[in-house]
């Protein structure tokens, strides 16, 4: 059963979203849902090396800036961050403010940041009926990257302050 919690992320959840922590989340994937052409959702993963919570209204994340959800992002201006994980489920919905923004060291990879405003989170919970059922396993990639890679250091570097054009 989903609920709201409101136009902005939890304490909890901007701490999740935090990267402090970071190398504990490397390997978890995070669907995120933007909007096609066609009114159509279209999902991609980011992992949460890929976006940073600044406070609970805020998020930046780093994609392809020619990808499909980049356009989708820019023509709609809107996008879903869901968390499907053992200790949380929940729907982040979110709203473009500016992007993309180009990522330093990171040319040749073609990546660009946005700014995010968080306008909804749902939270989603078992119902009575659904009894012990749960969410046993997150979502998961390997090889987890190292922050030392060099797109993984030119994110981080760019999600390390909010940022807009003026």
């Amino acid at each position: 059963m989903t609920g709201s919690l409101g136009a902005s992320l939890t304490p909890a959840l901007v701490e999740r979203f935090s990267q402090r922590g970071l190398s504990e989340r490397l390997g978890l994937a995070l669907p995120f849902v933007t909007v096609d052409r066609e009114g159509r959702p279209h999902p991609m993963l980011l992992s949460y090396l890929e976006l940073r919570a600044y406070d609970a209204g805020t998020i930046g994340v780093v994609i392809g800036a020619r990808s499909r959800s980049a356009r989708n992002l820019v023509e709609r201006e809107t996008g879903t961050l869901l968390v499907i994980e053992p200790d949380a489920i929940v729907y982040v919905k979110l709203r473009a403010v500016d992007g993309p923004l180009p990522v330093a060291g990171a040319a040749e990879l073609e990546l660009g940041y946005f700014l995010l405003a968080v306008e909804e989170v749902l939270e989603d919970a078992a119902a009575d009926w659904e009894g012990a059922m749960r969410i046993a396993g997150a979502l998961r990639y390997t090889p987890a990257p190292t922050l030392e890679e060099p797109w993984a250091r030119a994110t981080l570097a760019a999600l390390a302050e909010p940022r807009a054009r003026a």
